[in-house]
């Protein structure tokens, strides 16, 4: 039983990394700004290939709870971050793009600091309880600090503005985790509960994660993206247990002060992705095409507010430069 629920575990972890690097193709293909609107999200949904990719998404969740109902949270949780490295290399496949080694040592101490924070947060079978005020005190504060990302994001250069949205968007999701495990545990009891305003609020959070998500990997540092999505979703989670939900925090200050030191490798594995040169080209060129031609000064309004690397100039060019 414990071996299928890992096969499960794994499977599930590369639906998840398969539906994300789906999505991403179409979030960077999308008509619309650097950072876009509402309206984005109403395009995606049109895209086959996005709600293939969505499907999937769902599918890998579905396949990581059947896990969990076959063995411990403990083994099931980290084998989910292997999802990670499926993402980076299902991303450079469809790109056409080498694989760095870099690429995946930063994967590794990405999954290594999450499998850490996983593991020494406790896990608790107690039934959580969140009243309605401070349920819309939390969205409030997240949706918040969700919008001013999204503002702030539209003069940030691209593979730090993947990491705010990114982390914005892993907030906001692990809020909506953190509201939907206790509409489910109300639900046990009583299955009206489901109609509530705790569902209300995980609805419209969810809405403003997913938008924040779709504008991170529109940036074309999907890696870096994803990763960040995977480190603060679940940390995020984690903090709403602690200090809400009444879950604890790790037992002893070494098991704190280890936990720490993993949350930190985790981020610094992430930044390492967001600095490596693997954007996707069609960002590239559709930041290239809303500026137009790629003339010396183009390529200087580039450099100051979306850093790519420039492309050789043309034959042509060299020679008009020439004269």
């Amino acid at each position: 039983m414990l071996i299928w629920s890992v096969l499960t575990a794994l499977g599930g972890a590369f639906c998840l990394a398969l539906g994300s690097a789906l999505q991403e193709r179409d979030a960077v293909r999308a008509p619309g700004d650097r950072v876009a609107r509402l309206g984005f999200l109403a395009h995606l949904v049109q895209r086959p290939r996005w709600v293939i990719g969505t499907l999937a998404a769902a599918a890998g969740v579905s396949l990581h709870l059947v896990a969990l109902s076959g063995a411990p949270l403990t083994i099931i949780q980290p084998i989910g971050v292997t999802g990670l490295l499926f993402a980076i290399v299902l991303s450079a496949l469809f790109n056409r793009r080498r694989i760095r080694v870099g690429q995946i040592i930063a994967g590794m101490a990405v999954m290594a600091g999450l499998v850490g924070v996983l593991v020494l947060f406790p896990h608790t079978s107690v039934p959580p309880v969140l009243p309605v005020p401070t349920a819309l005190l939390l969205v409030g504060s997240v949706a918040a600090a969700g919008c001013v990302v999204y503002i702030a994001a539209h003069w940030v250069p691209a593979g730090p503005r993947a990491l705010l949205l990114a982390a914005a968007g892993g907030a906001a999701l692990g809020t909506t985790s953190a509201l939907a495990r206790v509409v489910a545990a109300q639900t046990v009891a009583d299955p009206a509960a489901v109609i509530s305003w705790l569902t209300v609020l995980a609805a419209v959070i969810a809405v403003l994660g997913g938008l924040l998500q779709q504008n991170a990997y529109r940036t074309g540092h999907f890696a870096a993206a994803y990763a960040t999505l995977l480190v603060t979703d679940p940390i995020t989670g984690a903090g709403i247990g602690a200090l809400l939900l009444g879950e604890g925090l790790p037992a002893t200050p070494l098991d704190r002060l280890s936990a720490a030191a993993a949350a930190v490798l985790a981020i610094a594995g992430t930044a390492a992705l967001a600095r490596a040169k693997d954007r996707n080209p069609d960002a590239v060129r559709r930041f290239r095409a809303a500026v137009g031609d790629p003339t010396v000064s183009t390529r200087l309004q580039e450099k100051r507010y979306d850093p790519v690397e420039p492309a050789s100039p043309s034959p042509r060019t060299r020679s008009e430069h020439g004269r």
